[in-house]
């Protein structure tokens, strides 16, 4: 009898933390101050700065004092008061600050992640791993500087997100791994706890006398570290092969934020004013405008600070967007999740080649989160070679020369540009010109493998991706003046985003045919679709395991 043959499985990878045990546990120590307390003792100290005199005066019963207050505490031997009271300030705050540290927790299950917080009014917030659309890592500038991240997982509908803020920045990336992990189906296996030797090879060592830190050489060691932290880049560079990570210049960014929609109402604006001081215009121009113009300055500062950086790469777990200088932000998109993808050149940008990659996920309507756990804008600006290979990461099965013909011929094609050359969308007829007087060449839309392409616009050119499996309808309309034209409008649903899946014209017998090939095409699609379990989708089914 021959040997049984091992089959190939995937590897259960272990969790790099304790903390998806399904047990509680607690946050950052720092979070109740990262969370707005610094904020208010800031609020504090500035109100008792400003009110010291009348503080006096109502303390020590001069009201016509004009002296020092620290002076006249001296003075009238209030001292001792004056500690206590400030003992008993602190120490309020700091029992605040605990309980609201304790009372703030959370657990990773197989199945959900929930938060429990608040003292007095207690809430509690669920989302479950099957639904999650995107997990978000963010480092504010001053928890960075604490060392410590915030994560938020993102789900689907309305104000559905998880915050954990904050925890260790190491810990966050780490959970964030072990989440995703969870949410792909693949269950972890954690190591023996009663391996003999086990607690002896992972145990620290011990710190004797000679090697006790000092308060000096931890401070030290804490700056360093985060030093290190601010230098290192977002992604790890073992996460992502190399060849599929996007970079962006830092010129190009500078550039496409310069020539921007903004800048243009920036110099109408500036030409307005010349113009009304020359004309002896009255002051409250002046008045009007010039905040305006000034305070645009923090506008591009904060545009190109929070977008410097940036990186898109595909890991194991989805794509991975990175970006920011002070303070950072990197999401993951598990596969599956996005739902429609518009890639849109302004006609500033046309000269130089450039494009913008949007998207729509269930994730975007986070409510009353404070930061979406998913951005709309996965590339900024980009070269049409960014485009294809962020595609190639959106859409993996959208990777043909098939595929990337029908882009390259929707980005810069159409029936008037491309005269004699084969064009693989189906596009509006001539009389569509009375609606659509100089788009209507390049109004089009076709079909490939599992995905849907809409060709649109002139100004500014549009082509617009639907992965089938998550479409959500389709609609065909038609008013007085298209049904004398013979034309109808065409719509894909889409959850809610920025991306508009439309086309404003097309022939009355090409919408049915549209109709037709987007209705069956989801139905099929959905039904094939596996990319919510994206690891599980991978594991041997039982039969499989049986056969082998």
């Amino acid at each position: 009898m021959s040997e049984p043959v091992a089959s190939a499985r995937p590897v259960l990878a272990a969790p790099r933390t304790d903390l998806t045990d399904g047990e509680w546990h607690h946050l950052h120590p720092a979070t109740p101050l990262l969370r707005g307390g610094i904020f208010m003792v800031a609020i504090i100290g500035f109100i008792i700065a400003n009110l010291r005199e009348r503080l006096i005066d109502l303390f020590m019963g001069e009201e016509n004092y004009r002296g020092d207050p620290i002076d006249a505490i001296y003075e009238r031997g209030a001292t001792g008061w004056a500690l206590l009271i400030l003992a008993v300030v602190l120490l309020v705050i700091i029992v605040v600050f605990y309980l609201s540290w304790l009372m703030h927790t959370f657990r990773v299950t197989g199945e959900i992640v929930e938060v429990r917080s608040g003292v007095v009014f207690r809430s509690n917030r669920k989302a479950r791993l099957d639904r999650v659309q995107g997990v978000n890592l963010a480092r504010p500038l001053i928890p960075r500087m604490f060392g410590a991240a915030r994560l938020e997982i993102a789900v689907a509908g309305q104000d559905g997100n998880v915050q954990l803020a904050y925890l260790g920045s190491k810990l966050a990336d780490d959970l964030r791994r072990d989440i995703l992990h969870l949410a792909s189906g693949l269950r972890q296996a954690r190591p023996p706890a009663d391996v003999p030797g086990l607690q002896e090879a992972t145990a620290p060592p011990l710190i004797g006398p000679a090697t006790a830190p000092t308060a000096h050489s931890a401070l030290g060691d804490f700056a360093a570290a985060r030093y290190r932290e601010f230098r290192a880049p977002e992604l790890d560079p073992d996460a992502a092969p190399p060849e599929s990570i996007v970079r962006i210049p830092p010129g190009r960014l500078v550039g496409s934020v310069v020539l921007s929609g903004f800048t243009v109402f920036l110099l109408l604006a500036g030409i307005g004013l010349i113009v009304s001081v020359i004309a002896g215009s009255s002051g409250w121009v002046l008045v009007a405008v010039l905040p305006g113009l000034i305070g645009s300055v923090g506008y591009y500062f904060s545009r190109i600070t929070k977008t410097l950086r940036f990186s898109i790469a595909g890991t194991p777990d989805g794509v991975r967007v990175g970006f920011g200088l002070l303070s950072t932000s990197s999401q993951t998109l598990p596969p599956g999740r996005i739902h429609a993808i518009k890639v849109s050149q302004p006609i500033l940008w046309r000269r130089f080649g450039w494009w913008r990659v949007s998207i729509n996920t269930a994730g975007q309507a986070s409510g009353r989160s404070s930061t979406p756990a998913t951005s709309s804008t996965i590339l900024p600006v980009g070269t049409l070679a960014d485009v294809e290979k962020v595609l190639q990461l959106a859409l993996p099965a959208f990777d043909t020369d098939t595929h990337r013909a029908l882009v390259e011929n929707g980005l810069l094609g159409g029936r008037r540009r491309n005269a004699g050359v084969a064009d693989f969308y189906s596009n509006a007829p001539a009389r569509a010109a009375w609606l659509r007087p100089f788009s209507w060449w390049r109004t089009g839309w076709a079909v490939s493998g599992q995905v849907a392409l809409i060709r649109r616009g002139v100004i500014s050119r549009d082509l617009i991706l639907v992965p089938l499996a998550r479409m959500q309808g389709v609609r065909i309309s038609q008013g007085p003046v298209r049904r004398r034209l013979r034309l109808a409008s065409a719509d894909l649903h889409t959850v809610s985003g920025p991306v508009a899946a439309s086309l404003s014209v097309i022939d009355v017998d090409e919408a049915l045919v549209l109709f037709e090939w987007m209705s069956t095409g989801a139905v099929r699609s959905a039904l094939a679709d596996t990319s919510h379990q994206w690891s599980r989708a991978e594991t041997p089914s039982p039969t499989q395991e049986a056969a082998e």
